[in-house]
């Protein structure tokens, strides 16, 4: 299999970027600094293992590369939207 680049592969590896620069980072609490608690370092290795989980669906149900771009981008631009609308219902 070789390797292929897709949306939701891009979005884990932000992730996984997000979660290894806060913890090699030090705890120094400057102005600008986002402190992120267990709690949501939790919940955004919760959301690297849903998309990879979702990144290998895709490509095992789709085989067309231009096809899997397609529906993983509408996959993250719903899934934000929800977020968006979920986070201004709470």
């Amino acid at each position: 299999m070789s390797l292929r680049i897709t949306p939701l592969n891009i979005v884990s590896a932000i992730g996984l970027g997000l979660v290894a620069v806060h913890l090699l980072s030090d705890k120094a609490t400057a102005p600008r600094q986002i402190n992120m608690s267990g709690f949501y370092l939790l919940i955004l290795g919760c959301l690297i293992l849903v998309t990879f989980i979702t990144d290998l669906i895709f490509r095992f149900t789709l085989k067309d590369i231009k096809r899997i771009w397609v529906i993983e981008l509408i996959f993250i631009v719903f899934a934000a939207i929800l977020m968006a609308i979920l986070q201004k219902l709470a």
